[in-house]
């Protein structure tokens, strides 16, 4: 049984949040209002969330954080999602050479690296940290393991990285199991980095020869030269919110309905059995689009 909200929008997308530790400090972090204290969810805990979601048909379940690679329990907690389950991981990368191999043997199915500059000066005024020779060697560590197709997602900063565009598609131009992911910033705290991307998506149109709409939250994939783009808009975006099918569990255990919002969240730690199934419930019939 899928749940559908009172829009009529199926969930079957689970996102969950290990940690909200990283080893990075990147300049536009929100952490998707996540603070460093709470205390973060055990292996069994996860893995009672996940049954929980899977009886409720979600197929597909994405790890983040922080920096989910933090977890030394990462690989039990992939192990414990049952079969079936698409897994993937978004992670900033500087751990992932020494780690894809096992994340694949675990059952891991693909990542998503978070690299916003190929610039190792850029790179290290973003996340205050010389690792991009790590994040390289992670990609293509992901790569040889078979965590593919890899996203490299990159969150475009006015001033900052958006001249870097060109450099991004020659490298993933020709390899079909890398996609670049332009992401525009969530300007929360009034970050002065905000770089509107419209300009950019006809840009990207009017080079591309074919232009496919996907179904999660309508995002638009460019192929152009041998690359493949995908645009997420999450401001100001009604088809953002129109086809979101995803519900998200924060590091210190709570449902979390909107990516947007931080007001509805939903208590389900400790939760087991029929309890958090009713929570489950009320968290999807709490959903509404933020933008209408």
């Amino acid at each position: 049984m899928i749940l559908k909200d009172a829009y009529d929008r199926p969930v079957t997308n689970l996102r969950v949040s290990l940690t909200p530790q990283c080893n990075l400090s990147c300049i536009y972090c929100h952490r998707e209002g996540e603070k460093k204290t709470g205390t973060q969810l055990s292996t069994g805990e996860i893995a009672e969330i996940i049954r929980t979601a899977v009886h409720f048909g979600i197929r597909s379940v994405k790890f983040t954080g922080g920096e989910p690679l933090l977890r030394e329990d990462l690989l039990d907690i992939i192990r414990s999602v049952p079969a079936g389950v698409e897994t993937s991981i978004t992670t900033n990368g500087t751990l992932l050479a020494g780690l894809a191999a096992d994340l694949r043997k675990a059952g891991l199915r693909r990542v998503n690296v978070s690299v916003d500059s190929l610039n190792p000066e850029t790179y290290r005024r973003i996340t205050g940290t010389d690792k991009l020779g790590d994040v390289l060697e992670g990609i293509a560590a992901a790569l040889g393991a078979g965590l593919t197709p890899i996203k490299l997602n990159t969150v475009l900063l006015k001033g900052v990285n958006d001249h870097e565009i060109d450099e991004f598609l020659a490298f993933v131009r020709g390899n079909r199991d890398l996609v670049l992911q332009l992401i525009e910033l969530m300007n929360f705290n009034e970050c002065t980095l905000h770089e509107g991307i419209d300009g950019l998506e006809g840009e990207l149109a009017s080079r591309s020869r074919q232009i496919i709409t996907r179904r999660m939250h309508h995002r638009k994939k460019y192929c152009l030269d041998g690359a493949e783009v995908e645009v997420v808009r999450p401001l100001h975006n009604t088809e953002f919110c129109a086809f979101c099918n995803r519900l998200r569990v924060t590091s210190d255990g709570k449902l979390k309905p909107c990516l947007l919002r931080t007001d509805n969240h939903i208590d389900i730690r400790g939760k087991s059995g029929s309890e958090l199934e009713a929570l489950f419930r009320r968290a999807v019939a709490e959903r509404e689009p933020y933008y209408k």
